[in-house]
């Protein structure tokens, strides 16, 4: 099977978590990468929050139609500024305020010093 491009990937992910993200407004998207693929992805979220012990009434506000689709594609584009590594994880953390939605983007890279040690 031909390999999909690490853009295509991050597009595969979005769509199979749209679902998940229609239901909530703020978290972290995850995605794990090895060889520039990726394996383990999800959404990393605080399904509420209470307040001296009570617990707010149950909504299903998440991310718009647009909201996602600014998401998903913020993600496509912030693969341009990885540079070099194949090994490691991109966390989005995103959050909707005042129904605007804001998003930051870390990549962590990960090396192995078994690997490095039979080069040199």
């Amino acid at each position: 099977m031909e390999q999909l491009t690490l853009a295509r990937q991050i597009d595969v992910v979005f769509r199979k978590i749209k679902d998940e993200l229609s239901h909530v407004n703020s978290g972290t998207v995850f995605v794990h990468i090895r060889n520039n693929d990726i394996g383990k992805f999800g959404i990393k979220h605080l399904p509420f929050e209470s307040s001296d012990g009570v617990l707010p009434a149950v909504t299903n506000a998440g991310l718009t139609e647009l909201q996602f689709q600014t998401f998903r594609q913020m993600a496509i584009e912030s693969l341009k500024r990885k540079k070099s590594w194949t090994h490691g994880e991109i966390m989005f953390d995103f959050a909707v305020r005042k129904n605007v939605i804001s998003i930051s983007i870390m990549f962590e890279s990960n090396y192995n010093m078994a690997t490095f040690a039979r080069t040199i």
